[in-house]
């Protein structure tokens, strides 16, 4: 139960960070629930995958960019300049999620 709600709040934590700059642009409010809901459930996808297990310390962020690509595509028909935001914020965010929950022994 302690993993579960530890996962959780990681999500949270990082749905947060890739939320609030969404709000400060008065960005669609289902855009910003869309991706808070993404990195909510990310960590939970990204400590239970066995692949890149030798590389952890990248593996949330590879996980995290390949999982985002539909949201890319969608982003794209809108806006072209939104693909390489989301990218980065995937990758990093991705990154902090997997290290995070290697250093708190989740993965």
């Amino acid at each position: 139960m302690e993993t579960i709600l530890l996962t959780l709040l990681i999500g949270i934590i990082a749905g947060t960070i890739d939320v609030l700059p969404m709000l400060k642009m008065n960005l669609d409010k289902y855009a910003s629930l869309s991706a808070f809901t993404f990195y909510l459930i990310m960590p939970f996808i990204i400590f239970n995958l066995n692949l890149l297990e030798n590389v952890w310390w990248i593996k949330g962020g590879i996980i995290s960019l390949i999982l985002s690509i539909p949201i890319i595509i969608l982003v794209v028909k809108e806006d072209k300049m939104g693909a390489l935001p989301i990218a980065i914020m995937a990758v990093v965010l991705g990154t902090f999620i997997g290290v995070g929950g290697h250093f708190l022994g989740l993965m």
